[in-house]
């Protein structure tokens, strides 16, 4: 395996749109987790199977809580287990308000060369209205402390389609975020998730989401503002800069194998799939007893790889190649706008078509599996 994923879950408070799994703690365990870490990947590897790895990607929760020192020690016990490719793209996700120049400093140092930074937006009441620890001002201040440390490439993560109560102005935070050239930028439409507080004051209907044609609008006028700045929309929720894309997310759109550690992490060996214990405190006390922190596993049916094909070949401008038979089967997508189809018959979709994905893949899906 080329690809390693690191869960870190430790935030300071839980965002009212967030059901990951977290752990809410005003101190962080950083001695404990980091034992914990060494445990797991002694658990998962052996002295015979010494990887390479071309993408490592610490994720959250927000690892950057750990601090410099200890995202340097986390380094340390990752390269006792796996050799990290001179190349490497290492990546660490942060909130605005941990990236200082100290810190920025002593991630490069340990070897994290790519932040995603969760900005979600300029806007300090929509900030505020999501639970965020950091204000517009700190984003700007993150980005230059990133740049002044010498980590050039960084990735900006926005929410769009807020319900309209907020009165958010979407094509201001697009600018904001243009404005400080970052070399990517993710956006994830908002959804109510049952579990969160947000999901919650919906079910009482204190709340509204946004409708559907406000979310397709802001979708496409980000495709538009980001594009005519330069950017690639590679994949559905994805921009980047020409040879910037996340190799590390890429490699599971490509469904290649993977190892994940920490708490709730998953993993795929290309043929099983498993995933750890949700909660840190479970996860850590097996790990203390010396016992393997796996909750559940599945072996994937002939099924389950024909779904994954088509959905993570469509959710890319990689596309999927398509047989003579379901070319025929998707002419009326391509007359929607939905996707092109190359030459060698590589359907891709369109921005259009990604607004479409889950249903243009479930189609595409159950005609394949009766060919």
């Amino acid at each position: 395996m080329q690809h390693l994923y690191v869960h870190v879950p430790f935030c300071t408070r839980r965002c009212s749109y967030c059901d990951f799994a977290i752990a809410v703690r005003k101190r962080v365990p950083v001695d404990e987790f980091v034992t914990a870490i060494d445990r797991e990947l002694s658990v998962r590897l052996t002295e015979s199977d010494r990887w390479t790895i071309e993408t490592l990607y610490f994720g959250g929760g927000t690892p950057s809580r750990l601090g410099g020192e200890g995202v340097a020690r986390l380094l340390d016990v990752v390269r006792r287990h796996v050799d990290v490719a001179a190349n490497a793209e290492v990546t660490l996700e942060a909130n605005p308000e941990d990236v200082d120049r100290q810190s920025v400093k002593a991630w490069r140092t340990a070897g994290i060369n790519r932040l995603s930074i969760g900005a979600q937006s300029f806007d300090d009441a929509i900030l505020a209205w999501m639970h965020r620890t950091h204000d517009a001002a700190a984003i700007d201040r993150a980005v230059e402390s990133a740049r002044d440390g010498g980590i050039e490439n960084h990735s900006l993560d926005l929410i769009f389609a807020v319900p309209e109560i907020l009165d958010r102005d979407w094509d201001r935070d697009l600018a904001r975020a243009v404005g400080l050239a970052p070399e990517h930028v993710s956006l994830y439409g908002l959804t109510l998730e049952q579990r969160t507080p947000l999901g919650r004051s919906h079910a009482r209907g204190e709340l509204l989401e946004a409708p559907e044609e406000r979310y397709e609008q802001e979708f496409l006028h980000a495709h538009h503002v980001l594009a005519a700045a330069g950017f690639e929309h590679y994949e559905v929720s994805n921009f980047s800069k020409p040879g910037r894309r996340s190799r590390h997310n890429s490699a599971y759109w490509k469904g290649v194998q993977y190892l994940g550690v920490g708490p709730s992490a998953h993993g795929f060996d290309g043929t099983v799939r498993r995933w750890n214990a949700d909660a840190f405190t479970e996860w850590i006390r097996r790990l203390q007893s010396r016992v393997d922190p796996v909750s559940g596993s599945e072996v994937l049916s002939a099924e389950n790889r024909i779904a994954e094909e088509v959905y993570l070949g469509l959710r890319t401008t990689c596309g999927l190649i398509l047989s003579v038979d379901e070319a025929n089967h998707v002419a009326p997508w391509i007359d929607a706008g939905w996707a092109t189809l190359q030459a060698d018959l590589r359907l891709v979709l369109s921005p259009l078509g990604w607004l479409r994905l889950d249903s243009l893949a479930a189609d595409l899906t159950l005609f394949r599996s009766r060919l």
